[in-house]
């Protein structure tokens, strides 16, 4: 989890929870993995617990994470991550495109108008 960092922009708990959510979608932690607890990702955020709380409750409302009494929190067993040849080109369009200085959704314009007809 030492990925996870605290920018500028955004509250605090809207950044832990889009870095988390970011992740659980790209297969970055996998469906059923334990995220740390609360109190061990505050410290290491530098942050207060109850902002770590209130990330995970965001995730857990969009049926991200699964709580449960005694066994912590883990990524829903829903959650199915894109294959790995699909994350490599998004991470070498990603890459290409803000090389050339395009915005997320400029990229994202691209992709959709690329995407086959049904």
């Amino acid at each position: 989890m030492s990925e996870i960092s605290m920018g500028a922009l955004g509250l605090p708990s809207e950044q832990i929870a889009g870095q988390l959510r970011a992740r659980i979608l790209s297969g970055g932690i996998a469906a059923g993995e334990r995220v740390p607890p609360v109190r061990q990702l505050a410290r290491d955020l530098g942050v207060a617990a109850g902002t770590v709380q209130k990330a995970y409750k965001q995730l857990e409302s969009e049926g991200l994470l699964v709580s449960r009494s005694g066994g912590g929190t883990r990524v829903s067993a829903a959650i199915t991550a894109p294959p790995v040849e699909v994350l490599k080109a998004a991470r070498s369009l990603a890459e290409l495109a803000s090389g050339r200085g395009l915005s997320l959704d400029e990229a994202l314009a691209a992709v959709r108008a690329s995407w086959p007809a049904d």
